[in-house]
């Protein structure tokens, strides 16, 4: 099953002090706020943004804990205004993660949710991450092998509402010419069981350019309620690989389920 896939984790906090200042900053061990994701992750997104984004409940199934936020903004449109992205390297007045922070947006209310709202300085130095190409923090030693390390949903999750996107974050950049409805299919499972019968879905698939480690999948129609399943051509030579041409799985396995999740029907 999906655990055998990925490992993920997830965070909360505190949230902002009055003025609109993260209270994280300045605690020991962390120092200021600075200008990369690592930071920004773990003094903003983490403390504060997690206490609507995050888990099955989030807003849009943007999820900003430290296991999905870097995949599902950077390079992907929003869900509201989908001619804008959520992060665009190198504008940050284009992305629309700062229209929400600053209160432009077109759509919607102003975040954080109700306020208090981020203070300029700590929208500064988001922007600054964005202008400088919205980097993703080290990734620090080399991994072993190709793998995937989250998916979004998560795996076995019950959501109330469809998701705009599914995720599957990859810990190295991917070989798109791999990709094809063949390689990576959602299905609709009938009756009890991964087993089970089971219908493909339309999805167009997508690596987005700023961020190649993160595959993609959207709906061509908004799910229904009911249990789906997520798959991946795993096996040497013609299963999802790597830049330099590793695949998943060197067994003999040909298709792997990489998560399941059920839509609950609507009251």
């Amino acid at each position: 099953m999906a655990a055998s896939w990925l490992a993920g984790c997830a965070g909360n906090g505190a949230g902002l002090d009055a003025n609109g200042q993260p209270l994280v900053p300045g605690a020991p061990g962390n120092g200021p706020l600075t200008a990369d994701f690592a930071s920004i992750q773990a003094q903003v997104f983490t403390p504060i943004c997690t206490t609507c984004h995050a888990g099955a409940d989030a807003p849009h199934g943007l999820r900003l804990d430290a296991a999905n936020s870097y995949n599902l903004l950077v390079g992907v449109p929003s869900a509201e205004v989908p001619s804008l992205l959520r992060v665009k390297p190198g504008d940050p007045d284009s992305s629309y993660l700062i229209q929400k922070l600053e209160g432009i947006a077109a759509v919607g209310a102003r975040m954080p949710f109700g306020g208090p709202y981020l203070s300029s300085g700590t929208i500064a130095v988001i922007r600054q991450w964005i202008t400088d190409g919205a980097q993703p923090a080290s990734a620090g030693d080399a991994p072993a092998s190709f793998a995937i390390v989250s998916v979004a949903p998560a795996a076995d999750e019950v959501l109330a509402e469809a998701p705009a996107q599914i995720m599957i974050g990859f810990n190295r950049e991917l070989d798109v010419t791999r990709l094809d409805p063949d390689s990576v299919r959602i299905e609709r499972r009938a009756g009890q069981g991964i087993e089970g019968r089971a219908q493909r879905v339309a999805a167009r698939i997508e690596v987005p350019f700023a961020n190649p480690r993160a595959l993609l999948l959207w709906p061509t129609q908004p799910l229904g309620a009911g249990s789906y399943r997520v798959l991946l051509r795993v096996a040497a030579p013609s299963g999802v690989a790597d830049i330099a041409g590793e695949s998943l799985s060197a067994g003999d396995s040909t298709d792997a389920v990489i998560l399941t999740f059920d839509i609950e029907a609507a009251p």
